[in-house]
Formats: C-alpha cells, sequence, structure tokens
C-alpha cells in the first residue's frame, strides 16, 4: 500500500469549453449531476477512499461555486491540520497576472506546492470522467512494474475531446501514443488519471518550459514515449467520460436503466456537501416512475425517467418526463417538459411546454423565468 506516499491533483477546469452552456456559471468540477453531487465529488472521493490524505485542486475561471461547494473539504474527511484539500490559484507563468493556458503552465505553477509536499508520486485526475475507481490498485501496480509513469485507459469510442490520447501496446507497455487522432472505431483511450514520481514530474515541466511546449500531451507522453517505460493500466470498472451537453445527458438517464448501482457502492461511497433537508413529499395526485429524486422534492404532479435535485416542486398537472432537473427549480401547474436540462433556479410558468429530443436535449439556464 502506497497511497500514502501519493499526492492527488485534480484539474477542475480542464474542458469547461465542451460543455460551455453549464460551465458558464460554474467550473466542470461543480457541474451538478445525479441530482446530488457535483462531477468532482467522484474523483475527491476515490481519492479519500483510496487514502490519499492530500489532494490539490487546480482552479482557472467561474470558481466560486466551485470554492462554495468544497469549502473547508470537511465532507471528504481533507479539513486537516496538516496535508488535507487545497485550493491551487490559476497563476501563469509570465508574471502579468493571467491565467495558465495550458496543463504544462498549471504545473509548473503549482510546482513549489508538489514539491513541498514531499510525497514520492503525484496523481492526475481530471473531473470529466464520471467514475468510482479504487486508486490503490493502480497505485500499487504503478510501484510494483517499475513503470516511470502509468495511464488509466478504457477500450471504446475516444471521446471527442481537444487532445485526447490513444494507445498501442506491447503487452502493458504503451509503444505509440496518438493524440487527437478522433477514431470513430473502438481503441483504447486515455482516461487522464496518470501517475508518476514527483521527481520525474519535475523534470519533465522543467524541461518542457525551458523549449517553450504547450501540450502535456503531445509534448510530455507522447514526446517520450520511445525512452520512458509508459504503462497502461486498463479499467474494466464504470468509467463514462463527459465531452459534450449531449454525453452529459445520456450520462445521468443510463443511471436510470441500471447502471447507478456500478457507480454507488457500499463499500466505496461518495461523498458531497451536505444540505440539510425534508425527505421528498409525494402528493397523493402525484406519480413518479422510474427516477432519481432527491431530497427536499415536492413532487404533486407526474415524473417519468428524471433525475430531480434537491429542492425541486413540482405542481399539479406538471408533467416531467426524461428530463434533468437542477437544484431548487419549480414547475408549475399543468407545464409539460420532455428531455430537457434546467439549471439551478429555473421556473416554468403555468401550462408551458417545452421539449427537446433525446438526441438533442433542451438546455434552460440558470435561473431563467419560461
Amino acid at each position: 500500500m502506497y497511497a500514502s506516499d501519493v499526492l492527488g491533483i485534480v484539474y477542475s477546469n480542464v474542458y469547461d469549453d465542451c460543455i460551455s452552456e453549464l460551465t458558464s456559471v460554474r467550473t466542470m468540477g461543480s457541474v451538478p449531476f445525479a441530482g446530488r453531487y457535483r462531477l468532482i465529488d467522484f474523483v475527491l472521493s476515490g481519492m479519500v477512499n483510496s487514502s490519499i490524505g492530500q489532494v490539490g485542486v487546480s482552479t482557472k475561471a467561474n470558481y466560486q461555486s466551485l470554492m462554495d461547494h468544497l469549502g473547508s473539504g470537511k465532507p471528504w474527511d481533507l479539513s486537516r491540520k496538516r496535508e488535507g484539500m487545497t485550493l491551487l490559484p490559476p497563476f501563469s507563468l509570465n508574471g502579468d497576472g493571467g491565467v495558465y493556458k495550458s496543463r504544462i503552465e498549471a504545473l509548473k505553477g503549482m510546482m513549489n506546492y508538489i514539491s513541498k509536499s514531499g510525497k514520492e508520486y503525484v496523481l492526475f485526475a481530471d473531473c470529466n470522467v464520471v467514475c468510482n475507481l479504487d486508486y490503490t490498485d493502480f497505485i500499487d501496480s504503478h510501484v510494483s512494474s517499475g513503470a516511470d509513469i502509468s495511464i488509466a485507459y478504457k477500450r471504446g469510442i475516444a471521446p471527442k475531446l481537444l487532445d485526447t490520447m490513444s494507445f498501442q501496446f506491447d503487452g502493458d507497455r504503451i509503444t505509440d501514443v496518438a493524440v487527437d487522432a478522433k477514431a470513430e472505431e473502438a481503441c483504447d483511450y486515455s482516461l487522464n488519471i496518470i501517475i508518476m514520481s514527483r521527481v520525474l514530474l519535475e523534470r519533465l515541466i522543467n524541461g518542457a518550459i525551458s523549449t517553450g511546449a504547450e501540450s502535456f500531451e503531445r509534448d510530455i507522453i507522447a514526446k517520450n514515449a520511445a525512452d520512458l517505460y509508459l504503462r497502461g493500466y486498463k479499467i474494466e470498472e464504470y468509467a463514462k467520460t463527459i465531452d459534450s451537453l449531449q454525453s452529459y445527458y445520456d450520462i445521468n438517464m443510463q443511471l436510470l436503466s441500471g447502471e447507478f448501482k456500478d457507480l454507488f457502492k457500499a463499500d466505496r461511497p461518495v461523498y458531497t456537501k451536505v444540505r440539510d433537508d425534508m425527505p421528498a413529499i409525494y402528493g397523493v395526485c402525484s406519480d413518479t416512475s422510474d427516477s432519481l429524486i432527491a431530497d427536499g422534492c415536492i413532487i404533486k404532479g407526474t415524473v417519468e425517467n428524471c433525475v430531480l435535485a434537491r429542492g425541486v416542486y413540482i405542481a399539479e398537472g406538471a408533467v416531467v418526463k426524461n428530463s434533468i432537473i437542477m437544484q431548487d427549480c419549480y414547475i408549475s401547474a399543468n407545464a409539460k417538459i420532455n428531455c430537457a436540462i434546467l439549471d439551478k433556479d429555473v421556473v416554468v410558468k403555468p401550462a408551458r411546454e417545452l421539449s427537446g429530443a433525446e438526441t438533442y436535449p433542451l438546455y434552460i439556464g440558470k435561473g431563467i423565468t419560461v
């Protein structure tokens, strides 16, 4: 067991552009998911459940909601006198007060924090991968293999994200790295869960900065595939990558069809900020089926195949189907909603009809009255 020698680094903003509708007012890490969680909850919980006791969260923009959600890190047992959770500000390299422009600049900006941690290894993860991994096996296999860098990967259609890596192997050794190949067929693609030694990371980042490199994937991983022992670690467990508003909708909906149990496990709980609220209340005329309903909801109408966050109100006569309704939305009497994503605090007036499609969900922004 080597997890106590590992520093966790979580990128909260890297792929904000892929779901810009949801991240215009928040970071990727604080995007609501499955009714009562935020995306960052899954990676933080995975690290804590694997006995990683020091985690740095890299920020960039729109991180007020992230700060509010994380607080001191207490829900994840990361509010500690020593180690614990640290929010890392988005300092750039050039000293002009701007934010970093790449992973390499972000890492250079936080290198002092990484060096002072004294940890032997550094584990990186993004917030757009929905999974509940046991990082212990990943860490132990990396150390015992003698690899320079280990990268978690999954077999399937690669997500449509900038700089997505896909791999070719000789055994478990990565022999070739394709970056942003946009293959339409199944491949072994990176989940951007990466571990390496702190000393190696410092050397690679300093070398990349000195040569003006900008892409972590191209200029550090792919460039060193022939010189370093890059090792793949295949993930067989549930792991879904969010690369668009459509995939965000689909992954939420898939939880309703039985995949919920693959993500939430008794031996690996997912922690989140606690909001004390009453249990959901169902009116005498309500009709609810195949849905995730968070606490604090009041349902007097019909809800079918939906994800409802805390504090949602569904009035009498309202019909909501195949939709994601975020926190504190109010659906008035006789309104009809289908295949929609309603952000927080949306108000739908009486008898309004909102409809998208399963392949093109309708999105209503935060605080809008329709």
